[in-house]
């Protein structure tokens, strides 16, 4: 992966921020993981909240997908939350195809 196309979405990322704390899913720690394949332009990025029952990690996840998609270097963005009691039923939310 492009360490410079990571930065970009990492960056894209760093726009949302916490609804309760007001500070960036970055610098929360709250982003894992970001993988990124050149050849299909996906990013495949990993969330996990601060609690297993955050009720806002679904609003995060989105918004994830939504600011990394924004990338002209990103065709798709693949969010994963983990560590969340409703984890399984979150993803499918985020990433279903339209």
């Amino acid at each position: 992966m492009s360490e410079e196309i990571r930065t970009q979405i990492n960056d894209s990322l760093a726009k949302i921020a916490d609804p309760h704390m007001g500070v960036s899913i970055v610098d929360m720690g709250l982003v894992r993981e970001i993988q990124y394949d050149d050849d299909s332009k996906l990013a495949q990025i990993t969330i996990c909240p601060t609690n297993p029952g955050c009720m806002s990690v679904a609003n995060i996840a989105m918004a994830a997908k939504i600011e990394a998609e924004k990338l002209d270097t990103v065709d798709k963005a693949e969010i994963t939350v983990i560590d969340h009691m409703m984890a399984d039923t979150i993803n499918e939310m985020v990433n279903k195809e339209e």
